[in-house]
């Protein structure tokens, strides 16, 4: 059990990928505490686990976040999945929706991984999430790299300057069948699934599963540092059927 009598915390852990990841942390012997802002969703992930702990969070509200660093327990790693997603043309998307966006995916987990780092015992790890996009960005999607792209770049410089007391790593997943499209009318759905598997090398798009079972790599592997790691179905050498 490789995380026996260590403590993981998840932000974002009420549903999808956040919720595999502090599910298998469990099942790696890890004392989990899952974070997000619906303590309905944190209730059923720590009722799936079968343990663990649920503490509320805004990511985007700094009382919020002081509120919750003063409720957690001193940890070994920390794993911030939550994130939000805005497309559009750059001509047409409202610029408050960008800034919403880097708000709850960059702002966010910033705030976030400072606060706790009072927290985390030297040797820990903290884990941020971007996403493809950042370096093979698709159409509509400007601002989404955008924001990745920061992400990735806070993530090199952490890992500079918190190492060696702390490892900072990057998970950028590639499409995953997840919550994030539950919005998504079903046919529309599985046309996107289908669409974007069939251009794929390994012709499916991904599951939340092994999103989590990558991040279980970054949290465990004690040499591992300052990396963004693809975890997309090949989606860096995707070939793109239109324009």
């Amino acid at each position: 059990m490789r995380l026996h009598e260590q403590t993981v915390a998840v932000v974002g852990g009420g549903s999808g990928i956040g919720r595999a990841i502090a599910t298998q942390a469990g099942a790696a012997g890890a004392d989990v505490i899952v974070s997000s802002r619906n303590m309905a969703n944190l209730d059923k992930t720590t009722a799936e686990i079968g343990a663990g702990i649920a503490i509320p969070v805004d990511m985007t509200q700094p009382d919020a976040v002081a509120a919750w660093v003063d409720a957690l327990p001193e940890l070994d790693h920390l794993v911030i999945s939550a994130s939000s997603a805005a497309h559009g043309p750059f001509s047409d998307l409202p610029e408050d929706s960008l800034r919403h966006m880097f708000d709850a995916k960059f702002f966010g987990p910033y705030a976030v991984a400072k606060a706790a780092l009072s927290k985390i015992r030297r040797g820990g790890s903290i884990t941020l999430f971007s996403g493809v996009l950042s370096r093979r960005p698709g159409m509509n999607c400007s601002g989404l790299a955008a924001v990745n792209g920061a992400v990735e770049a806070l993530t090199r410089g952490l890992a500079l300057e918190l190492g060696p007391d702390f490892r900072v790593n990057c998970l950028s997943p590639g499409m995953v069948r997840s919550d994030a499209y539950a919005a998504m009318e079903p046919e529309a759905k599985e046309t996107m699934y289908e669409a974007t598997g069939e251009s794929l090398p390994v012709a499916r798009v991904g599951t939340v599963e092994e999103i989590a079972e990558a991040a279980i790599f970054l949290i465990t592997n004690t040499y591992t540092t300052g990396v963004v790691l693809d975890v997309d179905g090949g989606h860096m050498i995707r070939q793109y059927a239109h324009r």
